[in-house]
């Protein structure tokens, strides 16, 4: 896949980015590069490497799902200007 200055044009548009023309054209040699090494990235064989999300072995902490009120009911609602049985009161706003 390659970008050309329209693609990076349209791009700058969509994220509300001023680029002249100089800037667009530096990028577009930028974001080639960039993609040519995730072409790189895609031809290395990794059949049977697992997924990872650290370069260290790790495990989650676990903890015991437990369904609970939470306790805080009246810290909760505390400085809300109305409440009724531990639930905010808001104006109607659909009729």
């Amino acid at each position: 896949m390659s970008v050309d200055i329209d693609t990076v044009k349209r791009v700058a548009r969509l994220a509300r980015i001023a680029v002249d023309e100089e800037d667009a054209s530096r990028m577009t040699g930028e974001l080639n590069a960039i993609l040519g090494f995730v072409e790189q990235l895609n031809e290395v064989d990794v059949t049977g490497v697992e997924p990872m999300t650290s370069v260290i072995p790790t495990t989650m902490k676990m903890r015991v799902d437990e369904v609970t009120d939470g306790s805080k009911a009246e810290d909760i609602v505390a400085n809300a200007p109305q409440t009724e049985e531990h639930f905010f009161l808001v104006p109607k706003v659909v009729e």
